[in-house]
């Protein structure tokens, strides 16, 4: 899936989208998180329900490599 995700400075300022698209992947989270369907997104959007899940999985593994610092105090 991560073929179907691209980032470059020339395209939405360098946020990672649907390759091929300038769909943001940020936007695509985002309107799953505010309730709509993944069939909703991709009609929205013109893209497919797997660029949907691609998304995501995108997103999870951005995720999961961050790291959080507790400050003292």
């Amino acid at each position: 899936m991560e073929q179907m995700i691209t980032a470059s400075p020339a395209i939405q300022g360098g946020h990672a989208v649907i390759q091929g698209t300038r769909v943001p992947i940020h936007v695509i989270v985002s309107a799953l998180a505010d309730g709509a369907t993944v069939l909703e997104v991709a009609e929205a959007y013109g893209i497919t329900d797997q660029q949907v899940h691609a998304a995501l999985a995108y997103a999870a593994d951005i995720i999961a490599e961050e790291r959080v610092i507790a400050l003292p105090g």
